[in-house]
């Protein structure tokens, strides 16, 4: 949906009134209860004003302008979208267009995709061009009424303070319908494009079809999606996982057959393959022609799926989803909606940043129950490691009966994390009081290994050995030290300090710093390795070797673990009211649960605590 939309003779108005920038800023705080920076009223005030002249000028003053349209599924906005008419046939027309208010910009080395440009500093941003067509490309594979259309939808990126001179060498990237360029300078050829794609006459009803559209995966999309998930498929089913596997395929048609809707829940304890299900899911169901997404609540999971399932495609990362991308779904629009690491559900959507629309107050739970035919949750509930995530079968099965649904649960018991050692899993969970009979000594499995190692910079050395193996290592730890933003000079904080060691966390944000990967991918990158990571960036990955700081957070006192809050440094665990100190001793053990279980071949442990690290002593053999 957009910010506000208008015609251009209504846009043109609201620019010659200087009320422009007031009446969007209004929408922004209404909409997305986010008031808008003075920056960004300059910016529509200055890059509007061009278009509603261009507007006029070419006699499309009755086109539909949508301004800041959301993209479906997407926290994405386009600048603009005209609709209207097409000049050359009687038939819907739609022009998405980036304004820039660039006046020079040129290529990022010798990177065709990436450019600098002064006002952002020497960090390089998409090309406009990349940019307009990704928006346009993702409209048609997502709005029903764009689906097997052709020469419907144009995109292009306007430039209209800029020379071609000083952008020169961004004519280099190649231009089609989806995605041209133009410039300032060039503005002759900027009319006659939109004259070529748009008529002179009223566009309203043609806007009214695009914002009524159902949202739904097209079917270029899903054949793409097989194809890529097929080609990076390394994994076959065993036992329940195909259990799980055919009885949701056998939801799926018996959906399509009888008009028939029901849930179905997969849990299992960390390694036991809801993952693998999930893209096999993903990848079959696109070969069948069944619309199918996939979802997860965490940044680092999702952004590593989109980069490992849909390397080859930008298209398929589009299928890879968070959870609250449902607030506005169809109802039943998608055939099936995979929730992966579905432990880590929210009581709701809506943030700060929700329109006003979207606060309904309505379960997330419940929007992705209504969102698919067949939606299907992957879990593991001894995962839930915030405060206000609820996603356990118990929840799910409630709010499906809740609707009169059929519930389905499959419980994966096989193990292959963890070396496939059903007997580590059962030693953590017995070490941290997570399954009765308390903690035992570790006896040893063929296929894994356990040590507790005498310091830090001995499992640093210890687990860097293994790097040079050319095994996967990392190191995490325990909330239990400050987080610092990277230095002006790009360089990390070592916040995290033990002794006379200290290194820095890994990053918080989405760009490489300093050499080090941005969040989402510290656990699959190999430069991830220095940082020390969190559960939250760990939850959902695996690596060959694993290191577990474990903080004064969780101490060993006399025959019992003591939860200290106090060491605590999570800000979700700040709030007593919202988190009470039996649900944060709860919630500390999951965190040390999900870290313990992130190695495939073994865990070296290491605690701050004098009288945990005797304790450790005792039940595993030093290193």
């Amino acid at each position: 949906m957009p910010l506000f939309r208008t015609s251009a003779r209504g846009l043109a108005d609201l620019v010659r009134d200087g009320r422009l920038g007031a009446v969007l800023a209004e929408q922004m705080s209404f909409q997305l209860k986010r008031r808008a920076s003075a920056s960004e009223i300059r910016s529509w005030d200055a890059s509007l004003r061009v278009l509603a002249d261009d507007l006029l000028q070419t006699g499309l003053d009755r086109v539909e302008v949508l301004l800041e349209h959301q993209l479906p599924l997407s926290s994405k906005r386009i600048d603009v979208v005209l609709a209207g008419r097409h000049a050359r046939r009687d038939g819907p027309s739609y022009v998405i267009v980036e304004l820039k208010q660039w006046t020079e910009a040129e290529r990022f080395e010798d990177d065709v995709e990436l450019v600098v440009q002064p006002s952002y500093g020497p960090r390089p941003v998409l090309h406009p061009v990349a940019q307009v067509r990704s928006y346009a490309e993702y409209l048609l594979d997502f709005t029903s009424v764009l689906h097997g259309t052709t020469d419907v939808l144009a995109g292009a990126a306007y430039l209209h303070n800029a020379t071609t001179s000083r952008v020169g060498s961004l004519f280099d990237y190649p231009q089609d319908e989806l995605g041209r360029l133009f410039t300032g300078q060039n503005r002759g050829e900027w009319l006659d494009f939109l004259r070529s794609r748009l008529a002179p006459v009223d566009g309203s009803v043609f806007a009214d079809r695009l914002l009524h559209s159902a949202i739904a995966p097209g079917k270029q999309l899903m054949a793409v999606a097989a194809e890529e998930v097929r080609r990076r498929e390394q994994f076959v089913l065993l036992d329940e996982q195909r259990v799980a596997f055919d009885l949701v395929m056998h939801e799926v048609e018996k959906a399509r057959a009888d008009d028939h809707k029901s849930v179905v829940i997969v849990s299992g304890g960390p390694g036991s393959g809801k993952s693998v299900i999930a893209l096999s899911l993903l990848g079959e169901l696109n070969r069948r022609g069944r619309s199918a997404i996939h979802a997860t609540g965490s940044r680092s999971f999702t952004q590593t799926l989109r980069r490992v399932a849909g390397a080859g495609s930008r298209q398929v990362q589009s299928l890879f989803k968070y959870f609250n991308s449902f607030m506005d779904a169809d109802k039943n629009g998608f055939d099936v909606l995979i929730a992966d690491e579905a432990h880590r559900l929210r009581e709701t959507s809506a943030n700060r940043w929700t329109e006003a629309e979207h606060r309904t107050g309505k379960a997330q739970v419940d929007e992705l129950i209504d969102a698919a035919r067949v939606p299907v949750f992957l879990l593991d509930q001894n995962q839930v490691v915030r405060p206000g995530e609820l996603g356990t079968v118990e929840d799910i099965e409630a709010a499906a009966r809740k609707r009169g649904l059929e519930v389905h649960h499959v419980d994966l018991s096989a193990q292959y994390r963890c070396g496939g050692s059903e007997a580590y899993i059962d030693w953590v969970e017995r070490l941290l009081g997570l399954r009765p009979g308390g903690p035992i000594s570790w006896d040893g499995d063929p296929n894994f290994e356990v040590h507790v190692v005498e310091s830090p910079s001995a499992m640093e050395a210890a687990l860097a050995a293994k790097l040079e193996e050319h095994y996967g290592a990392r190191m995490a730890a325990g909330y239990c030290w400050p987080w610092s933003d990277p230095r002006k000079d790009g360089t990390l904080v070592p916040d995290v300090h033990i002794g006379d060691w200290a290194r820095p966390w890994n990053l918080k944000g989405d760009r490489s710093v300093g050499g080090a990967p941005p969040s989402a991918l510290w656990a699959s990158e190999p430069a991830g390795f220095g940082q020390v990571g969190c559960v939250y960036t760990a939850q959902g990955f695996e690596y060959n070797w694993n290191g577990v700081l474990i903080g004064p957070d969780l101490v060993w006192r006399n025959d019992r673990w003591v939860a200290v809050r106090s060491a605590n440094r999570d800000p979700d665990f700040r709030n007593t009211q919202r988190v009470s100190d039996q649900e944060f001793d709860a919630l500390v053990r999951n965190v040390y649960k999900v870290l313990l279980s992130r190695g495939m071949r073994g865990t070296l442990l290491f605690s701050t605590d004098v009288e945990t690290q005797t304790f450790l002593y005792s039940l595993i053999d030093v290193t």
